[in-house]
């Protein structure tokens, strides 16, 4: 069990980070939460909203608060894998060939509009998001750590996109999106960058080192054995689901049960409460389902039956 010193550190951590993300980023508090918690947990975000929302701004001010490097791919239909992993090449002068590593080589990458690559390129980055570690010409070479995918598509534009496929989904930890902001937010953008448009350098606030040590405690943030059998209730009832033709995978649970830990970690606890549980289905389970046609055809959504089981499971009640 993780002492409460320890859950204080990474509250206190998540604190700075979200203080500075916010330098830049108007509001937004929960979608910055999610995003921390994706990055304690060693995982992936997927963003699905509208251009401008400020999705490529969060990812770079992320980066800049970690201290980590940045890269960003504009996914197309002509970019091809080596133009993600890197390419091996001659050089004439030497006369060996050399290795020029890809954008996948960097601590936070932005995939931005990745559903409109080939799936032939997204699946490039499967290896590189499940094993931290990309294969190029039969040589494998390890990423640098911290590692984290932000990736993005539009959920209204369709034509020209290439849906991602169900194992791609699966390695997203979470689905978020970040909405519209408030007039008061949306007044507040406009003051706060009506002279200059560009991000300010951010002071980083953590270290890799640090946070390699803060995503370490929150795997020991302790889950009592009846919250545990509640992630385990709820992954079991969306296999059950009619309305279901794949419901969630032992991944999706495992994922669930890592994010629930995080959350508590950045609230301060070091215990697990079924209310974390039911906050984190939400953005770990439902781009993960795959409806069966008659629930498509009844207007039903991923994120209405992840509220139907999380209402029919009985909330575990401290003993």
């Amino acid at each position: 069990m993780v002492d409460t010193l320890k859950a204080d550190q990474v509250q206190s951590m998540a604190t700075r980070l979200r203080d500075s993300v916010q330098r830049v980023i108007v509001g937004k508090d929960r979608a910055i939460d999610l995003a921390i918690i994706a990055l304690l947990c060693r995982g992936h975000v997927l963003i699905e909203d509208v251009p401008g929302i400020g999705k490529t701004t969060m990812a770079k001010a992320l980066a800049q608060s970690l201290g980590c490097t940045f890269k960003r791919i504009q996914f197309t239909p002509d970019l091809m894998p080596t133009d993600v992993l890197g390419v091996n090449f001659y050089n004439q002068k030497s006369g060996d060939f050399e290795y020029r590593p890809g954008p996948i080589f960097s601590q936070v990458l932005l995939a931005d509009e990745i559903n409109r690559a080939t799936p032939r390129t997204q699946s490039a980055l499967l290896e590189a998001m499940q094993e931290r570690q990309a294969t190029v010409d039969g040589e494998t070479r390890l990423l640098p750590e911290p590692f984290l995918v932000m990736a993005t598509q539009n959920p209204i534009e369709m034509e020209g996109t290439f849906p991602l496929p169900e194992a791609q989904l699966d390695r997203f930890m979470l689905r978020i999106d970040l909405g519209y902001p408030t007039p008061e937010e949306e007044s507040d953008i406009l003051l706060r960058f009506e002279r200059d448009t560009m991000l300010p350098d951010l002071e980083p606030a953590t270290t890799a080192e640090e946070l390699g040590r803060f995503q370490e405690a929150v795997t020991r943030i302790r889950v009592d054995d009846t919250v545990r059998m509640y992630v385990v209730a709820i992954a079991q009832s969306s296999r059950e689901n009619s309305g279901l033709v794949v419901g969630a995978s032992p991944r999706a649970a495992l994922a669930l049960y890592k994010t629930s830990q995080a959350k508590a970690a950045i609230e301060g606890r070091d215990f697990v409460t079924p209310d974390d549980v039911k906050s984190m289905a939400p953005y770990v389970l439902p781009h993960r389902l795959v409806l069966t046609s008659n629930s498509r055809l009844r207007g039903r959504s991923a994120d209405q039956i992840v509220r139907e089981v999380l209402n029919t499971i009985p909330v575990p009640i401290e003993r």
